[in-house]
């Protein structure tokens, strides 16, 4: 019989054994490109020319920069008008497709065909149907009478806000209702029951049995989401490409102007800020999960 110290140490090597394939991806793939990405932007890094080291100063241009506080302005609004429109109608689809209804599995598989669509070909489709010449929503409002003449969707930047935010809720309400459907089926039946018999209508039910045992479906979504929000560029780059006058450019797609112009020193020094935002948001949504305290 090995000495329990020997029998720990063995335990140990075999776990990391395991888990060494991820721990490599997890290396070669997410902490090398950070910490690459953190080391250019402490340089100035522009094609053709030699770096040069000037280690934060790539930051207090970039929090001096108007164009990337309008552009962290439309990101973080995008943020707060889509997320919360996808989580209701997400809700809504989710209570539908658990019910008992006829074509259930059709009608699952149905609402699943808008997040299937590549990004870039989605934005596509809403591209031309927002425009202005042959647009498939100018054709239709007026001939309903909606509207006397074409109108430029894309032409002001609330139009191409609002735009936005509807090809946005279209493509991904379908991901945050099936995430959703699946935390519902793992409510158990018995305490629905439990509720009828206690006489709670419908709304009772809800509030009070399935937003509670929800919360962790709800959050996860909320985390996908609200990072997938922040990082926001094909739809962008397809439909407005940041305009009318820049005022729908997010921070990746301003990220990514730079690293085309050749200036990867400042467009990392975005790219950093962008991840941690993305990552101070990640502890917010798993501190409020509770996720850490079941883990510990």
């Amino acid at each position: 019989m090995l000495p329990k110290g020997t029998e720990k140490s063995k335990e140990l090597i075999e776990a990391y054994s395991f888990i060494s394939p991820l721990l490599l991806f997890i290396l070669l793939f997410i902490f090398v490109p950070v910490v690459g990405t953190i080391v250019t932007s402490w340089f100035k890094a522009t094609t053709f020319l030699s770096e040069k080291f000037i280690f934060f100063e790539n930051y207090r241009l970039l929090f001096k920069d108007v164009n990337f506080w309008q552009s962290a302005q439309f990101t973080f609004l995008f943020i707060l008008v889509s997320v919360p429109i996808e989580l209701f109608l997400g809700i809504l689809f989710a209570l539908v497709l658990n019910c008992t209804i006829p074509l259930r599995g059709l009608l699952r598989v149905c609402v699943l065909i808008p997040w299937a669509i590549p990004a870039a070909i989605s934005a596509r489709i809403w591209e031309l149907i927002y425009n202005y010449n042959y647009g498939l929503l100018n054709f239709l409002f007026m001939k309903l009478g909606i509207i006397p003449k074409p109108i430029n969707w894309l032409g002001t930047s609330l139009g191409a806000f609002f735009s936005l935010i509807i090809a946005d809720v279209w493509k991904t309400t379908s991901f945050v209702a099936i995430i959703l459907l699946a935390g519902l089926q793992v409510i158990p039946e018995e305490l629905y029951a439990q509720a009828q018999v206690d006489r709670a209508d419908f709304l009772q039910r809800f509030y009070r049995v399935t937003l509670p045992l929800l919360k962790p479906a709800i959050i996860v979504v909320l985390l996908f989401r609200t990072i997938d929000a922040l990082r926001v560029f094909d739809l962008i780059y397809v439909i407005t490409s940041g305009g009318p006058g820049g005022t729908t450019t997010s921070l990746s797609l301003y990220a990514y102007k730079y690293f085309v112009g050749g200036d990867f020193g400042y467009g990392s020094a975005l790219s950093v800020i962008l991840f941690l935002i993305a990552f101070f948001m990640s502890i917010v949504y798993v501190k409020l999960a509770g996720f850490s305290k079941e883990i510990a």
